[in-house]
């Protein structure tokens, strides 16, 4: 029997790939890709070796997806920016599971320096960056590394997609 654990994370893994290629275009009507090959495409990453590369690719992006119920964000954050290294992609986040939700409501959270290079990237203000994609931030003590913001998976998807119109 599989482990339950790595079932139900595979499965939060691949909802947010399917929910990530719909909402980016890159898959038809009946949900297969368009074009296999381009590298836009949202994937599974296939682990190789001993150095872990993330979850999903969603280039420019890595994500850590993770499906349970007590939140450790910043612990993952840290693990996402290593993982996007490995990878060879310039940013890190984590896509955290609300329970009973669609997958679109899921929570994306940036570090700060993450969201800090997102945003000039894109050529944004802090104010136009948290307005347009609704992000909320979360400080926890005077230690500005465990600080970030979050947003919705929905709404991360649509930076995903002016970050790549900008690049």
């Amino acid at each position: 029997m599989a482990n339950p654990a790595k079932v139900r994370g595979t499965a939060w893994e691949s909802a947010v790939r399917d929910h990530l290629n719909e909402a980016l275009g890159l898959v038809d009507e009946t949900g297969r890709l368009k074009d296999i090959f381009s590298a836009l495409n949202v994937r599974r990453a296939a682990q190789e070796g001993a150095k872990d590369v993330g979850d999903v690719h969603c280039p420019p992006f890595v994500l850590e997806c993770k499906d349970v119920k007590s939140p450790a964000v910043p612990t993952w954050l840290r693990q996402a920016h290593v993982e996007a290294h490995h990878a060879g992609y310039p940013y890190g986040v984590v896509v955290h599971k609300v329970r009973r939700a669609n997958v679109r409501l899921a929570r994306v959270h940036l570090g700060v320096r993450t969201w800090t290079r997102v945003r000039v990237a894109l050529g944004v203000s802090t104010r136009e960056m948290r307005e347009r994609y609704a992000f909320a931030p979360t400080v926890r003590g005077l230690d500005s590394t465990r600080w970030y913001l979050t947003t919705d998976l929905a709404r991360f998807a649509q930076l995903v997609a002016d970050l790549r119109a900008r690049l």
